[in-house]
């Protein structure tokens, strides 16, 4: 298979961007998406790390920003190195290139390994970490088929479904989505199998810094990173409530395929993904299924344009003037603890977008926004 989506597109950046990339990712109050806004908003990573006292201030933040310091950075980026690891930026070459395009794609990525897999097409296997005989080796055929046929394999290095599919694709390609730091795999039987995955034609990520011991909120997270690297999802097994169906979920968000196994109704470990099939899966029986399926999307190189961008120079973009306190207001009386869209704060208030979107920087970064799914935001209410 010719993959044209291989294609590494991009633009580096300098040395003195990525430590000022990682001090804003691992400041305060700073997420994917608010990352992506002070950029839009600021032009650079440097100026927005100086306006950020500023806008937190302005959004009413009772404290002082805890920022990231250029010595942290600088640290982080020598314990990577140490590791045999490096960070990646969303709008450089080596960055996954169908990750870049959904909401809250991580600025930045800790990788580990032959970074020639990050630029495949991907597909996502994941399943029941009890999985049955059957249900490992079918992650494993689909894993090996898949990989044959020019795709990484994409999985969470948990037990069963995981661990099979990622060992099936070990020659071909596979990459190990990870919940906490890369020095810090999760299950501990798993390591040798992460040591074979980047010593050989595969690689590790994550967003979360070296030393982060990996929580039950983290895997959620890594199940995004799955889905926004994967074209498509493959769930073998799965239980009801799953973290799988999370991941499946993800994908559908993201406008990926999911593809689900069926399974005996007597058996628990499939009454998840026989869930998926009555929500309109795509049955899966065999590889073919699959790959006839992302064919057309593989051979098409829609993900090559990074959604974030920061020029190799200093910006020179005009600021937008800090709104009213009256714009303000209205803002934040249109708000409330449900979540709402944002065009519809604009249609209800009638202020301009850019003012809009400042103000909810403003308030994000002040501790009294919260984002959620699908570009929804809410007023954080006092405890």
């Amino acid at each position: 298979m010719s993959n044209t989506g291989a294609r590494k597109t991009g633009i580096a950046l300098t040395d003195k961007q990525r430590i000022a990339w990682l001090r804003l990712i691992r400041t305060e109050n700073v997420g994917p998406a608010t990352f992506r806004d002070l950029i839009n908003h600021c032009g650079s990573a440097e100026l927005a790390l100086e306006m950020l006292p500023d806008l937190s201030r302005r959004g009413g933040g009772a404290r002082p920003m805890r920022i990231a310091t250029v010595e942290e950075a600088e640290r982080e980026l020598t314990v990577a190195r140490k590791f045999g690891a490096r960070f990646v930026g969303i709008g450089e070459p080596d960055y996954p290139p169908a990750l870049r395009q959904i909401d809250g794609a991580p600025p930045l990525l800790a990788v580990k390994g032959d970074l020639s897999t990050a630029v495949l097409p991907a597909v996502g296997i994941v399943g029941s970490r009890n999985a049955s005989i059957s249900g490992a080796k079918f992650a494993a055929m689909i894993g090996r088929d898949t990989g044959r046929a020019g795709y990484a394999v994409i999985s969470g290095l948990a037990r069963g479904i995981d661990t099979a599919a990622h060992r099936a694709s070990l020659e071909t390609g596979t990459i190990a989505a990870m919940a906490g730091g890369l020095d810090q795999p999760y299950p501990p039987e798993n390591i040798g199998l992460l040591q074979d995955i980047c010593e050989g034609r595969g690689l590790a990520i994550s967003e979360m810094p070296f030393g982060w011991e990996p929580r039950a909120r983290d895997f959620p997270r890594r199940n995004r990173l799955i889905a926004g690297v994967a074209l498509g999802v493959v769930v073998v097994e799965a239980a009801s409530r799953s973290g799988s169906l999370i991941t499946a979920r993800l994908a559908g968000e993201f406008g990926r395929l999911v593809f689900a196994v069926p399974g005996s109704p007597l058996d628990p470990r499939c009454h998840g993904t026989n869930g998926l099939l009555k929500d309109g899966a795509i049955v899966t029986t065999e590889a073919a299924d699959v790959l006839n399926a992302l064919s057309p999307i593989s051979q098409i190189d829609l993900f090559s344009d990074p959604s974030v961008r920061e020029p190799p120079y200093e910006s020179e973009r005009p600021m937008l003037l800090p709104p009213g306190e009256e714009e303000r207001d209205r803002i934040v009386d249109a708000l409330g603890p449900t979540p709402v869209e944002i065009d519809d704060i604009i249609r209800h208030t009638q202020i301009q977008p850019a003012t809009v979107y400042l103000v909810l920087l403003e308030l994000d970064l002040a501790g009294r926004l919260h984002r959620h799914a699908g570009g929804l935001v809410s007023l954080a209410m006092p405890d």
